[in-house]
């Protein structure tokens, strides 16, 4: 909390308050807002913002979290007026700062190659503005569109929307110039993609679906080392029925799994990464699958504290946050039991020194299974 804070009040110093934080009649500052927030969402006893603001007036909390109890008015209309670039930028400072001397040891990887997916959570069906329609039937529900290292394992670019928002338009809106990109079949679908990402200077992983038409241009040859890492066949090729779907010229690659054959498609050239290397880097996409169990399962970001579009925003915003610093600290996401501990100590039940005793213990016990699968 003491960290957040602090990393708080130095964008505030950047950016400056704005809204009524800005005045000084206001009570309850920002930091001890965002505060008590996290608090809520780390802390397995707190369910409900009425729970957290009651908790608001115990002596430790207001010690250790906030500098003073904070009312249920209080804590509701405060979401309004955060001003949300500000988390924005306490992110993407704390994105840069995880793992940031992890190295590949693959020249091909150089490039940012980033997991791109999304995840849905459901919400009230009293929050009426993430109502949506999918395949016929209502849903109430929020999507986090995500950008995962896949070097650092980390969250690097977020988006959160209606669930009804299109994966490839949040996609597309997060485009930076130079980066690369591994994503599963939906991202594959429009072949016209694939010319922007050139011109972006971007390159992709992406898998197709087994319907996909294609014409194949050139058939290039499949190596040992290729053979051993399951890939069947490449080939340079086209993509598309008709010419104003056709794809610009891209390189196909089968891969036999233990369940199907999966046929991705790539800009790069076998010089700049070889086909083994491109069906590696696709089995790479499950890191993202696994980040998103964790953060709903493990932090336990499933119950919402506020209910507005804003605060649905803020708390998902604050998840990522809490799971960047978790990931700072220990050099690792946190595992069930880890978290355990860190609730513990929250709870009062373990001590600062037992906390550290025993993260330093669940650390050394996965660095001795790491060992033993070498």
């Amino acid at each position: 909390m003491a960290e957040l804070r602090e990393r708080i009040e130095q964008a505030c110093e950047r950016r400056g308050l704005s809204g009524s934080f800005a005045d000084c009649k206001r009570r309850m500052e920002l930091g001890d807002y965002l505060s008590l927030f996290l608090f809520g969402l780390i802390n397995p006893a707190v369910r409900t913002m009425r729970g957290l603001c009651s908790a608001s007036a115990l002596e430790r909390v207001q010690k250790e979290v906030c500098a003073r109890p904070v009312s249920l008015g209080s804590f509701s209309e405060a979401q309004a007026v955060v001003d949300f670039g500000l988390l924005e930028e306490v992110f993407g400072q704390l994105a840069q700062e995880v793992g940031a001397t992890k190295s590949s040891g693959e020249p091909a990887l150089d490039k940012r190659w980033l997991i791109v997916d999304s995840t849905l959570w459901e919400v009230l069906p009293r929050m009426h503005w993430a109502l949506w329609r999918h395949q016929g039937c209502a849903q109430h529900a929020v999507r986090l569109h995500l950008s995962l290292h896949v070097v650092d394992d980390k969250p690097l670019r977020a988006t959160v929307s209606e669930g009804r928002l299109c994966e490839r338009r949040a996609w597309r809106g997060r485009w930076e110039a130079g980066d690369a990109y591994v994503g599963d079949r939906y991202f594959g679908e429009d072949y016209q993609l694939f010319g922007e990402l050139n011109e972006k200077g971007c390159a992709y992983v992406l898998r197709l679906r087994d319907e996909a038409v294609f014409e194949i241009e050139e058939q290039l040859p499949v190596s040992e080392e290729e053979a051993q890492a399951c890939v069947l066949r490449q080939a340079w090729g086209h993509l598309g029925c008709k010419s104003r779907y056709r794809s610009t010229r891209v390189r196909l690659v089968w891969v036999q799994t233990p369940k199907e054959v999966l046929m991705l498609v790539t800009n790069q050239n076998p010089q700049q990464m070889s086909a083994a290397l491109v069906a590696r880097l696709y089995r790479q996409r499950w890191q993202v699958e696994l980040f998103f169990r964790w953060i709903k399962c493990i932090l336990g970001c499933r119950h919402w504290l506020a209910e507005s579009r804003k605060g649905v925003a803020i708390q998902v915003y604050l998840a990522l946050i809490a799971a960047l610093l978790l990931q700072l600290h220990s050099g690792r996401r946190p595992t069930r039991r880890m978290m355990e501990l860190i609730q513990l100590h929250l709870m009062g039940a373990a001590s600062l020194e037992e906390l550290e005793n025993g993260l330093a213990r669940e650390l050394a016990a996965l660095e001795r299974a790491k060992i033993k699968k070498i």
